[in-house]
């Protein structure tokens, strides 16, 4: 799509194709959180709750960030349910998990596949000369590794 930001047309490629990726990841990842929200069971549950809706909240606030800087660059924000499984580079989330320390390590091998997949969107939009995307992604960054953090701290007591 056309747009007047005056970024450079390889940045702007550079910088939709990454956006693409984790928004795609993000989704997912947001829909994996609320799944293990909804059904965590064990003696942890309480904590593990609300713990877990920490993290799809902060989730759904960097999806719309994620969204609205590819729709700024030109580009189509494609967040239908429908369009995340040939997209997402996640693997698919075990259904049938209850108990919270299965929930933790299924959650945490995933935000960590996230963590990484924004550090390298980071350096590919920030080598196309698009800072601006570069600190976004900097910004999610930070969010997932506090969130991996948190649960791997949880997860030396679940």
């Amino acid at each position: 799509m056309p747009s007047r930001n005056d970024l450079h047309d390889n940045a702007k490629r550079t910088s939709i194709e990454v956006l693409d990726g984790v928004l795609a990841d993000s989704i997912d990842l947001y829909n994996m959180t609320r799944h293990a929200h909804w059904n965590v069971k064990g003696p942890h549950f309480a904590s593990l709750h609300q713990l877990f809706e920490t993290f799809y909240a902060q989730l759904a606030t960097d999806i719309d960030e994620l969204a609205e800087r590819l729709v700024t660059l030109g580009g189509t924000a494609m967040g239908v349910s429908q369009s995340i499984p040939g997209r997402t580079r996640l693997p698919p989330y075990p259904a049938g998990i209850r108990q919270g320390q299965a929930h933790l390590e299924n959650l945490l091998q995933r935000y960590a596949l996230v963590a990484g997949n924004l550090r390298a969107g980071v350096e590919a939009t920030d080598e196309a000369g698009d800072a601006d995307t570069a600190d976004l992604l900097t910004g999610l960054s930070r969010n997932i590794d506090k969130a991996v953090w948190m649960m791997e701290a949880t997860a030396e007591t679940a």
